[in-house]
């Protein structure tokens, strides 16, 4: 586990943007856009999806809330006294856990591959893309599970306490609640070189966003749904200066940009930034999980392309603006996707292991 060590440095509140800048440890630059759209749907390739996607709803069908009703049925209670003191310790506990739980399903599907620690370096979590991965979130997963093992051993996997603490840290910061299924089982394959072209980028267009959710039996109204997780996310400065400094031939910063929330941003990230500083995604409710991401997207102050091309695409557009106007529509929607991200390559019954300690194989 790599800990969060840079502190908050304080910042008047602009009367932009409210609170922008925190030091943090959760982003870093991502994958090269060569994860293509059209590569995708090569005849072979699809053939290979369809059989894909169903074996992986076979398996998500394996899945209930009740899966340790006889076994361990104190489990979520347990799990959220657990997840409720990381996040008392540090807020950080919430944009951690979401952010390693989606980073989980994504590569591997839902079965806590992620958590794995390897001696040689060249686990899951030693990816390029998953070297920003919070130090809480695996702190989160790893005190919750001894608190299960203390009273359940053997019995509850880690990807159900991930998955049980992403639901938790969504509603201790003031976001919806929903039904967590249970009845997952950890992996076997946990490989650094299993990750590229897995996971979206700062800059991805709604093409290769819609593909990469597709993929993983996601539609583009879940991704767009999924990205309001980033009302409470952060980002390092890398992940956006091309947009503030080099955005283009004939621009230097993305035009896009509400101009006010720009200087905001070039106040806190300058060409020669400390690497370690990052900024709030929402610079208005940080801390808050609620609708203000989208409100944010229709002036302009999506922090990443890929998150006001949500906004600029007309496809899209719609369900930023009824997001923006509704919470209660977000929230619900948040999540039923939620719940459909938990499904993703979901391994069950004779698949897989229970771990004695998430952050190694039996």
């Amino acid at each position: 586990m790599t800990p969060d060590t840079a502190t908050p440095p304080s910042l008047s509140k602009p009367r932009c943007c409210g609170s922008l800048i925190l030091a943090s440890q959760l982003e870093r630059p991502g994958g090269k856009l060569e994860f293509m759209a059209t590569a995708l749907w090569r005849r072979p390739v699809l053939g290979f999806l369809i059989l894909f996607v169903a074996v992986a709803r076979s398996e998500a069908a394996h899945l209930r809330p009740d899966f340790y009703k006889s076994s361990c049925p104190n489990v979520e209670s347990i799990v959220r006294k657990a997840v409720a003191k990381k996040v008392r310790e540090t807020f950080v506990t919430v944009p951690a856990t979401l952010r390693l739980f989606f980073h989980d399903c994504f590569v591997e599907g839902c079965d806590a591959s992620v958590m794995i620690a390897s001696p040689r370096a060249d686990a899951e979590k030693d990816a390029p893309d998953n070297l920003s991965l919070a130090g809480d979130g695996f702190d989160t997963v790893i005190k919750a599970k001894q608190a299960v093992e203390a009273q359940c051993p053997g019995v509850v996997s880690c990807a159900d306490i991930l998955a049980i603490a992403a639901r938790d840290v969504i509603v201790l910061s003031g976001g919806p609640n929903f039904i967590v299924e249970l009845g997952r089982r950890d992996g076997f394959i946990s490989q650094a070189t299993r990750v590229a072209g897995r996971l979206p980028g700062p800059e991805f267009n709604l093409n290769l966003l819609s593909s990469l959710f597709r993929i993983n039996n996601l539609t583009t109204y879940d991704m767009i749904t999924l990205s309001g997780a980033h009302t409470v996310g952060f980002s390092h400065c890398s992940r956006f200066r091309k947009r503030l400094y080099s955005f283009s031939s004939s621009s230097s910063m993305d035009p896009s940009f509400n101009l006010a929330y720009a200087r905001l941003l070039k106040q806190a990230c300058p060409p020669n930034v400390d690497p370690t500083i990052a900024v709030n995604m929402d610079p208005y409710t940080p801390t808050i999980f609620d609708n203000v991401y989208y409100k944010n997207l229709l002036n302009g102050e999506g922090l990443f392309s890929s998150d006001e091309v949500l906004f600029i695409n007309r496809l899209s557009r719609p369900v930023v603006q009824k997001f923006a106007a509704n919470q209660t529509s977000f929230f619900s929607a948040f999540a039923g996707s939620m719940i459909k991200l938990g499904r993703v390559g979901v391994k069950t019954g004779i698949q897989g292991q229970i771990r004695k300690e998430c952050t190694v194989f039996n």
